[in-house]
C-alpha cells in the first residue's frame, strides 16, 4: 500500500513548530508493516496546497493531511480539498453536532469561527476526532483515499489509535504486520546500552530489529519481529529483560512516574519530594499522571536557603558550612519532606543548574539527591552537565527512579551511580 503524508502550516514551514507528526504516524502505521513512502510539508497558501494535493492523490493509495482544520482563516485544507474535487463546501451535519456537544459540555456558545469547523466539502465522510473540536473527514479523488487529520498531536494520536489504524489493519494480511515491544529505560545511553546487549547476548535473534528511541529523562528501546515469527520474538524479548531488567522503568506507553504510582499503590503507600534545583518538576512529573493523588499529598519546593530551614527544617549553621548543594543539607531536606508530609518515601535534590553558580568543587550539573525512607536515607553526588532545562529533567528522573529501586527492592546500584561521579561520589 503506498501511503504518503502532507504536512500544513506556516509554522512549520517557518520553524515555530517542529514537526513531531509524521514521526508518530510512520510508528503506528510500522506496526502493520507499512510505511511512509512519501513526506511533503507546504505553507498556508491554497493554490500550494491544491497543486500538492492533485499531485500527492495521482500515486498514492491513502494519502494523510494533517493539519489546517481549525477555526482561523489560516486553516485551508476543507476548502483546498474542496476545490481539488470540484464541490462546494456545506455544513455537515455530524460535524455540527460535535460541536455543538463540545461546547454544550464546557457551558459555551459556538461563534463563527467555531461553525467553520463544521463546514466541509460536500459528500465528505467524517473520521471522528474525540479529542478537539475538529472532526477528520475522508473523500476518494484520482482513486486514493484522502484523509484529513488534525495538526494537534494527541488530537491526532486518538484519531490514529481509534479510526485510522483499525481501518488499515482489516487491509493488511497477518503476514505483513510486526510483533512490536517497548522498553522504556532510565540510566543508561544509547550507546552503552547497545554496546551492552551486543556483549552480552551474542546470540540475539537475527530476525528480530532492535532499535533505540533518545528521550529525556528514558530511553526508549523496541523489539520488533514479523508476526509470523511469534516464538523468536517472546524469546528476543525474555533474553533482553533478563539483561537489562532493572533498568527498564515502563513498558508500552507508561512512565517512570506512572510505575512509581502503580508500585505505591500496590503497597498502599505515599511519597513526597523536597526540591530545590528542579523548581517542582519531580512533583509535576509524577501529578501529570492519573491516580497520583493515591500516593501524593504534599510536596516542597525550597528554592531559597532560607525556605529550606523554614519548611523542611535544615539546620541554617549547615547551610553555611556545606552549601545549599552538599550531602548534609538534602540529607535533612528529605528527613524535613517525610516528617512534615507523613509520606513513606521521599526524594530531594539540590544542584546547581547554572549556566552560572558552579566552582572548581561544585560544577554546573552537580546534583546531591536524597531518597528512601524515615531512619533509611541513601545520598548521592551525581554530575549531569547539560544545558538548564535538561539537566533539571535528567535530575528529575534520576530521582523517580532511585525512589523506583527502593519501593521494589532492587540490590544492585544502578551503573549511573559510579558513571555520573564527579568529582567524587558518595553513596551511604
Amino acid at each position: 500500500m503506498n501511503i504518503q503524508l502532507l504536512l500544513t502550516g506556516n509554522e512549520l514551514m517557518n520553524g515555530d513548530v517542529v514537526d513531531s507528526n509524521s514521526a508518530m504516524v510512520a510508528d503506528e502505521l510500522k506496526q502493520l508493516g507499512l510505511q511512509i513512502q512519501r513526506k511533503v510539508t507546504v505553507g498556508d497558501a491554497m493554490d500550494v496546497l491544491v497543486e500538492e494535493l492533485q499531485h500527492l492523490s495521482k500515486s498514492a493509495d491513502m494519502l494523510l493531511v494533517n493539519g489546517g482544520l481549525g477555526p482561523t482563516t489560516d486553516d485551508l485544507t476543507a476548502e483546498a480539498l474542496a476545490q481539488l474535487c470540484g464541490v462546494a463546501l456545506a455544513e455537515h451535519p455530524e460535524a455540527r453536532a460535535h460541536l455543538q456537544h463540545w461546547a454544550d459540555t464546557r457551558g459555551l456558545v459556538l461563534n463563527a469561527a467555531n461553525l467553520k469547523q463544521a463546514m466541509l466539502p460536500a459528500g465528505a465522510r467524517v473520521v471522528p476526532n474525540s479529542r478537539g473540536t475538529a472532526v477528520g473527514f475522508a473523500m476518494h479523488h484520482n482513486n486514493c483515499e484522502i484523509i484529513c487529520t488534525p495538526g494537534v498531536p494527541h488530537e491526532l494520536r486518538a484519531m490514529l489509535n481509534e479510526t485510522i489504524v483499525p481501518q488499515l489493519d482489516g487491509q493488511v494480511s497477518e503476514a505483513q504486520k510486526l510483533l512490536l515491544n517497548r522498553y522504556h529505560t532510565f540510566g543508561q545511553g544509547e550507546s552503552n546500552l547497545q554496546q551492552w546487549i551486543a556483549d552480552k547476548l551474542p546470540d540475539f535473534p537475527a530476525e528480530v530489529e532492535l532499535g533505540f528511541r533518545a528521550g529525556a529523562p528514558t530511553l526508549e528501546v523496541k523489539i520488533q519481529t514479523p508476526a509470523q515469527l511469534a516464538d523468536i520474538h517472546q524469546q528476543a524479548c525474555q533474553q533482553l529483560t533478563a539483561l537489562i531488567g532493572d533498568y527498564i522503568v515502563a513498558q508500552e506507553s507508561g512512565s517512570l512516574a506512572a510505575t512509581l504510582i502503580d508500585e505505591l499503590k500496590r503497597r498502599n503507600q505515599t511519597i513526597t519530594f523536597a526540591e530545590s534545583c528542579t523548581g517542582g518538576l519531580i512533583s509535576a512529573m509524577l501529578t501529570a499522571e492519573p491516580g497520583s493523588s493515591a500516593v501524593f499529598e504534599a510536596g516542597f519546593i525550597t528554592y531559597a536557603n532560607r525556605i529550606k530551614s523554614q519548611l523542611v527544617g535544615v539546620n541554617p549553621a549547615d547551610l553555611e558550612q556545606h552549601g545549599a548543594v552538599s550531602e548534609p543539607v538534602v540529607r535533612q531536606m528529605a528527613e524535613g519532606a517525610l516528617a512534615a508530609s507523613g509520606a513513606d518515601y521521599v526524594a530531594a535534590v539540590s544542584g546547581i543548574a547554572g549556566p552560572e553558580g558552579g566552582s572548581e568543587e561544585k560544577p554546573v550539573g552537580t546534583v546531591w539527591i536524597a531518597w528512601g525512607s524515615t531512619g533509611n536515607i541513601h545520598t548521592a553526588r551525581l554530575h549531569y552537565p547539560y544545558r538548564r532545562k535538561m539537566f533539571q529533567t535528567m535530575v528529575a528522573g534520576a530521582a523517580l527512579d532511585l525512589v523506583r529501586r527502593e519501593i521494589m527492592n532492587i540490590d544492585s546500584a544502578p551503573r549511573y551511580l559510579k558513571d555520573r561521579q564527579h568529582p567524587v561520589t558518595k553513596i551511604r
